[in-house]
């Protein structure tokens, strides 16, 4: 009945069937419309959209993920493969993301390049701890000119270390506030300049400092609101330590001076540096001392070269006087051998008699 009424009225059929074209069309694209980017959770990863927080533990991934949320506050990656982080390796669609925290530890990175950071303006915190890096572009960290806190702790390789301080010496770190450099195995305090950050902390612990040279040491008076953390350096206590033992000794700077220990020379190994004397590592009195010695082996030469030239100005008396001394040791043996042959012989005996 409906068919003939519709097929009275074509103008009414049309209508039903543009309806429900229009039906489909709508259902079609619900079905094949793609999930806004912001939304969006990367794949082998875990979204907390609440937080801001995005979680990837363990993969086989070798690069950043692409698709990171604009969301993210917090970005969390951890036992991956990232072995480089090329220039602009978080620029998620050539826009800024709002993110504050980065934690790329554990994931074997090897080399930063230029402006890897690019488009992240309002990170506060990076950690890099437990890579293997062993080339830092000077530019690697161009561009964070809102970082407070840098962890590089037990990741920065020898083949690194000579790169360090130019990438460390950039000025987008000029707001930098705390920075780790624990268990890298360095030598010498990496900063060139103290004056050109904001550095509260900085955490030196476990390295190989033997020595804190001079200008170090001026740079931290004249930066006195930095704390240095340097307990477990083999420290080497002797002359060169002069400088830092009184900056040490004058300073509250060091939290953990009292487990800064000697490690040479043998006779000092184990001593906490707090309890050295001031004439232990004193420069003057190792110079003096030297200076005696020295003084002492000259008077003594001096005194061998008088002798010798006294010896020769005299030599024609001193020969008279050893030919003297022969002749009359020699007048004494005869004597002797005469008393010697009579007492042997008994007719010589008598007739002496």
């Amino acid at each position: 009945m409906w068919i003939f009424y519709f097929a009275d009225n074509p103008k009414c059929l049309f209508a039903i069937w543009k309806q429900w074209c229009l039906c489909y069309a709508a259902v079609v694209c619900l079905l094949l419309y793609p999930v806004r980017t912001e939304d969006a959770c990367p794949s082998s990863c875990v979204c907390a959209r609440d937080s801001g927080t995005v979680t990837c533990h363990d993969g086989e991934d070798i690069e950043v993920p692409v698709d990171i949320p604009e969301w993210t506050s917090t970005l969390i990656l951890r036992g991956r493969n990232i072995s480089t982080l090329h220039r602009g390796a978080f620029m998620s669609n050539s826009t800024e993301l709002e993110m504050i925290t980065l934690s790329l530890s554990y994931n074997g990175i090897q080399v930063i390049e230029p402006y890897a950071f690019l488009r992240l303006p309002r990170l506060h915190l990076l950690d890099l701890s437990h890579n293997r890096l062993e080339f830092i572009s000077a530019r690697a960290f161009h561009g964070l000119l809102e970082l407070r806190s840098l962890y590089l702790n037990c990741s920065i390789l020898p083949a690194a270390t000579a790169h360090l301080s130019a990438a460390l010496g950039t000025q987008s770190l000029r707001n930098l506030h705390r920075l780790e450099l624990a268990g890298n195995g360095l030598k010498s305090i990496p900063l060139v300049r103290l004056d050109i950050y904001n550095l509260h902390a900085l955490v030196l612990i476990n390295n190989s400092i033997e020595i804190i040279e001079r200008q170090n040491v001026t740079s931290l008076y004249q930066q006195s609101r930095i704390r240095v953390y340097l307990s477990l350096n083999p420290f080497r206590c002797s002359c060169e330590l002069e400088a830092f033992y009184y900056w040490l000794k004058n300073s509250s700077q060091c939290p953990d001076a009292g487990r800064l220990l000697c490690s040479e020379p043998e006779a000092k190994r184990g001593v906490p540096l707090e309890t050295l004397r001031g004439e232990d590592v004193d420069c003057m009195n190792e110079n003096l001392e030297a200076v005696s010695y020295v003084f002492l082996g000259i008077v003594l030469a001096l005194i061998g070269v008088v002798f010798l030239m006294v010896l020769y100005l005299n030599r024609g008396g001193i020969k008279r006087w050893l030919n003297n001394i022969r002749e009359a040791c020699r007048d004494q043996m005869e004597v002797y051998h005469y008393r010697y042959e009579q007492d042997s012989d008994p007719r010589l005996a008598n007739v002496a008699v």
